[in-house]
Order: C-alpha cells, then sequence, then structure tokens
C-alpha cells in the first residue's frame, strides 16, 4: 500500500501509465516474475527510465542510486547488486518492453485525445534510420564494418496535434539496407502519408505501394535514371524549380509501371532537392513543406542520443541493447504524457531537467514550478539618447539661447 505522499508525488505521476492494467495483465500471462525473488519487472523499468533520465554511466551507477532514500521509497526497493541488474537486463524478454512501448504509446494518444481505435488513420508519418556505432570486439553480434561494430534503429513517427510520438521501432545489425524495413514501417491505410529519406527509394516496392493505394513522398538519388512524361508550370516566387511526371527506372529491367511526380525544390540553405511522390491531389507547395517537416526525424534522433541514453548501452547481449533502446523511447513518451497533464507548451527537455530536482515533490508544486516565469526586472543597459541631445543643442543654438553652454557646469544629459 502506497502512502499518500507517494500517490501524490510528481514521481507517481511520471510512472502511472506503467501501472496500465493492460500491462499488468500482460506481464501476468508472459509470467514475467514467476521466479524473480527480489526485483520485479516493474521495479527494473522504473530503474531502467530513472538512469535514462539521469543518463547514469553504468550498472554501478544504477545500484548506487537505491542509496537515494526518497527513490528507495518510492520503488520499494532497498538495493540491487549491479550483477543483478544484468542478469535482470539480459534476460529480460524484448516482447515485454515492446507491449510497454505500446501501451504508453497509446496512452499519450489518449491523452492527446486521439481515437486509440483509429491511430494510424490518416496523419504524417515519417520514416527514418539511425547508426550507433558499438565496439565489435565487444558486441561480435553487430556487424557493420570490417573492424567496426553498429546497430541501426529505424523508427517510425507521427505528427499528433504538434506533438512527434515515436510509433514503431525495429533495431538492426548497421550492415543491413533501410529498404529491407520498408514493409514493416509503411502504414498502408488510405489516408496517411508516409514520407521517407532516398535510403528508401526502392522501384518494385513504390509500384506496388502505388498499386495499393499507399500514399509516400520520398527523396529521389542522384543517379536515378528518370523519363519525363510531361512538364509542369511553376510559380515563379516559389521555391519549386521544376514539377514533372515522370517514370522511373531502366527499360525492360527496373522501369516502374506507375508515373510518379517529381519536384525539384530549393531547402533553407538554397541546395536543389529532388522529391518523387504518388500524390496528385495535393499543391506542389504543400508537398514541399511536407517533405520538409521530415526534418523532425532527424532532430527527434539528435534529442534522444544527447538527453538520453542511446549511445552506450549497459548490456552486451543483443536483447539488452534492444531493452534499452525501446526504454529510451518509453521514457520519451512518458515525458510527453506528463507535459500533457501538465498543460505546459513548452520544450520536453525543461521538463527532463526539472525532474532531475523535483522529481518526488507533489505533482502540483512540480507544475507551479515548471509555469513559473521569471520576472526581469533590470532593464538592462541604457543607452545615451545622443540623437535626441544633438536635437534638443541645435534648436538652443538656431534660437540663440545657448548661452547656458558656456557654462562649465552644465550637462547635456539634464533637461
Amino acid at each position: 500500500m502506497q502512502g499518500k505522499d507517494i500517490i501524490n508525488s510528481t514521481f507517481f505521476q511520471l510512472f502511472k501509465p506503467i501501472l496500465n492494467e493492460k500491462f499488468l495483465t500482460a506481464l501476468n500471462i508472459m509470467d514475467a516474475d514467476k521466479y524473480v525473488k527480489k526485483l520485479k519487472t516493474t521495479q527494473l523499468l522504473k530503474l531502467l527510465i530513472i538512469s535514462q533520465l539521469e543518463q547514469h554511466r553504468g550498472l554501478r551507477d544504477i545500484s548506487n542510486s537505491l542509496k537515494n532514500d526518497e527513490l528507495s521509497k518510492h520503488i520499494s526497493l532497498n538495493s540491487i547488486s549491479s550483477a543483478q541488474l544484468s542478469r535482470r537486463l539480459r534476460d529480460l524478454p524484448v516482447e515485454i518492453t515492446e507491449t510497454l512501448f505500446k501501451t504508453i504509446y497509446q496512452e499519450a494518444l489518449v491523452k492527446l485525445g486521439v481515437n486509440t481505435l483509429t491511430q494510424n488513420l490518416g496523419g504524417v508519418h515519417l520514416i527514418d534510420s539511425t547508426t550507433i556505432s558499438l565496439c565489435l570486439s565487444r558486441y561480435p553480434w553487430a556487424l557493420f564494418r570490417k573492424t567496426k561494430g553498429g546497430i541501426k534503429l529505424h523508427l517510425r513517427i507521427k505528427f499528433v496535434k504538434d506533438e512527434i510520438l515515436p510509433d514503431k521501432s525495429i533495431v538492426t545489425q548497421a550492415n543491413l539496407n533501410d529498404r529491407r524495413q520498408m514493409d514493416n514501417l509503411i502504414v498502408e491505410e488510405k489516408d496517411a502519408l508516409n514520407i521517407m529519406d532516398r535510403g528508401y527509394v526502392d522501384y518494385k516496392k513504390f509500384d506496388s505501394y502505388c498499386a495499393d493505394g499507399v500514399s509516400f513522398i520520398c527523396r529521389l538519388k542522384k543517379n536515378a535514371i528518370v523519363e519525363i512524361i510531361e512538364e509542369k508550370a511553376v510559380k515563379p516566387d516559389s521555391n519549386i524549380i521544376k514539377e514533372q511526371i515522370v517514370y522511373l527506372g531502366k527499360d525492360n529491367i527496373t522501369k516502374m509501371k506507375h508515373p510518379l511526380r517529381l519536384l525539384e525544390i530549393l531547402d533553407s540553405k538554397g541546395k536543389t532537392i529532388v522529391i518523387i511522390t504518388n500524390q496528385f491531389e495535393l499543391d506542389s507547395e504543400e508537398i514541399s513543406t511536407l517533405y520538409r517537416s521530415r526534418w523532425q526525424i532527424e532532430l527527434f534522433f539528435k534529442w534522444i542520443k544527447q538527453h538520453l541514453k542511446v549511445k552506450h548501452f549497459y548490456g552486451l547481449s543483443q536483447n539488452a541493447v534492444k531493452n534499452q533502446l525501446l526504454i529510451a523511447l518509453i521514457t520519451y513518451c512518458l515525458l510527453t504524457i506528463l507535459k500533457i497533464k501538465a498543460g505546459y507548451h513548452g520544450n520536453l527537455l525543461k521538463i527532463k531537467r526539472l525532474l532531475h530536482t523535483c522529481l518526488y515533490d507533489s505533482f502540483q508544486l512540480f507544475i507551479k514550478k515548471l509555469l513559473y516565469k521569471e520576472i526581469n526586472y533590470s532593464k538592462g543597459r541604457r543607452r545615451r539618447a545622443n540623437d535626441l541631445i544633438y536635437e534638443i543643442i541645435e534648436r538652443q543654438v538656431m534660437s540663440k539661447e545657448a548661452d547656458h553652454l558656456d557654462d562649465l557646469t552644465y550637462d547635456p544629459l539634464v533637461y
């Protein structure tokens, strides 16, 4: 039985989605804690999420964090060794963290007012991958190059009412091509729009998506073979340089059966980008704006790499690495849910930083500190009104009222 101070705490509000009835039922079905005596799955997950927020360097740091009486009380765990943590992280089934990720994602959708039954219908979905380098001698399963290891995090994120939420993730070896994961990440509903980078160019799959009515926008590679069918007029004051209807691929080998729309646009730095789409109904300016939104997934990767623990891992096994990446995505979703609960409209980093000092405060106090706006009483360094002083003195001289200027005690700033 948890005390009133724990239930009212920011810690409880942050981890409340983990206590979801569906997830707890799934844990029972999977017998997640069947032979566990000390560190239950929910306790382990909370510890690992805290380690993401605090960016602990290793398992010993996580173990030592329980010396904080507040954390120990809120998790209901006095101590755990780094060796026990290592075994639990290694043996934790990926199915558990995947189930939790889906549960937290759906909870975030509910908080945003989205019907979870139609969560994938419509909307913009951004698809991309990021490579995380690893030491090949320590991670021999993570093949990348001859002397270097690595993994790829393939991700789909979704725009939901001005918020970005990771929707689906796949972890593979870094030496595998992005195109292999396209079918697993593409949203096939009619009203959905998938936006991808040039690493996902595949003419056969594009033909298949056109036949099935799956909408996409993708950047085209420079060496693509293009057959122009029709030239379209473009607005002179637009960032659209060229618009064409084309067929892609080499005759009798890779040539597509369905025509696509090709747009040549200028990015914010003045560089030319060629994009293709099977969307013929949208305006060219809209397509250009939608493709530029793809940059949001790059910013997402940058954010989690800087502010969560995804570049250095607590375990060496493939299972431990996948679990840690999923827990990082879960942590991001939990922060988003807390942001919605607090009614805060600023950036997520401020919430993460405030949790560092206010995690065990009451949630009301946390909200008060989060929404508090500092008042700057200083007016800053004031500039002298030189132009105004000159005009005043000029008028005085012209009207022959400048005798006082001969007085050495006169200060033109006092008037």
